[in-house]
């Protein structure tokens, strides 16, 4: 029998983020980014880029970091088929809580360990809102691509069959995670070194966007650089006027600028990086390739030697950055994380 493919089914719905940093978190989101803010309470927060209700459910919690990933599927025998694979794969599912659809806006989920000991989340039907939104930007481009993607680091051992974690934890087994649960396809490679590190980059695409899912390698290295579960997430402005004009924000507000505005080689979209209050990154881009149905058809993955066209340099690199970058991988290293299963 034929397996189902659930490709162009699939699309980043939200994304959770545990924080005590409210303050410099809402600062962020609605001065800097631009984004519609909701305070629900003391301990929780919203933003929201476009009609659905919630985007990005900040909740308070020592982590500073994602731990939820909400993927919104098109209809119910897809969700079916999704929930097969993850019980035939030996991972367990629990369904959301009211209380947790509610602060999703969603009206049911199911959950299920996801890389990096985030939970994948997956639901069909989201809470919209008709009510204008309040924020400085003119719009997102969301829709059939999903609301952006997230890139995630991994350690690449050096060599055939060389020692490393279980599968899951390295950029094979994430890559094969999502091919497996959400039919993802390579969209391409880059190979890149950044701060010493070399780094072999999956870009892994769901539906029409480039990529939803990008993976980063880092080659030779016993611990991960990255303290947090993901590098960084992505959002797409509709004007380069946006994408500008927030630059300016994100400086004036005192936030920190990682990366200045560049294009990339690969999905050719303008972006730069800034630090958000919990320590990943936030990509904001305009205008990147859009995999329509006719590009799909005789679309050929193919190798990048650069990340950038041009633009993407650091901003206030000095040895201080080296050294919390170090303090980041360090403690990676001691974090008791929970790592993803190997998949049956």
């Amino acid at each position: 029998m034929t397996r189902p493919d659930v490709f162009g089914a699939v699309h980043l719905g939200y994304v959770a983020i545990e924080t005590q940093r409210f303050a410099d978190w809402r600062r962020f989101g609605a001065d800097a980014i631009g984004l519609h803010v909701d305070e629900l309470t003391r301990d929780t927060t919203r933003f929201r880029v476009d009609e659905h209700v919630c985007r990005f459910l900040l909740q308070r919690g020592p982590a500073e970091d994602v731990t939820a990933l909400g993927w919104q599927v098109d209809d119910h025998a897809t969700f079916e088929t999704i929930l097969a694979r993850v019980a035939d794969a030996g991972l367990p599912v629990t369904e959301g809580t009211p209380e947790e659809c509610t602060l999703r806006g969603v009206e049911r989920l199911w959950r299920f360990p996801g890389p990096k000991g985030m939970s994948t989340e997956i639901f069909t039907a989201a809470t919209t809102s008709t009510t204008p939104l309040r924020m400085l930007q003119s719009g997102f481009v969301t829709g059939n691509g999903g609301m952006g993607h997230v890139a995630i680091t991994a350690r690449e051992p050096e060599g055939i069959g060389a020692e490393d974690d279980e599968v899951g934890a390295r950029p094979e087994g994430i890559r094969g995670y999502y091919d497996r649960v959400f039919d993802a396809r390579l969209s391409d490679w880059v190979r890149e070194n950044i701060a010493g590190a070399s780094l072999r980059i999956r870009f892994l695409r769901v539906n029409e966007r480039h990529h939803s899912i990008a993976v980063a390698g880092v080659q030779g290295l016993r611990i991960d650089p990255i303290r947090t579960r993901i590098q960084h997430l992505n959002t797409q402005v509709e004007s380069l006027d946006d994408l500008l004009a927030a630059y300016e924000r994100v400086i004036a507000h005192g936030f920190h600028m990682q990366w200045s505005v560049g294009q990339h080689t690969n999905d050719r979209e303008l972006s730069f990086y800034c630090v958000t209050p919990s320590g990943f990154e936030w990509e904001l881009g305009w205008n990147p390739i859009v995999v329509t149905r006719e590009l799909e058809e005789r679309w050929a993955p193919r190798t990048y030697d650069s990340i950038s066209i041009w633009g993407h340099t650091p901003i206030g690199e000095s040895v201080l950055t080296r050294l919390t970058q170090f303090r980041y991988a360090a403690a990676s290293l001691r974090a008791d994380r929970p790592e993803l299963p190997a998949l049956r």
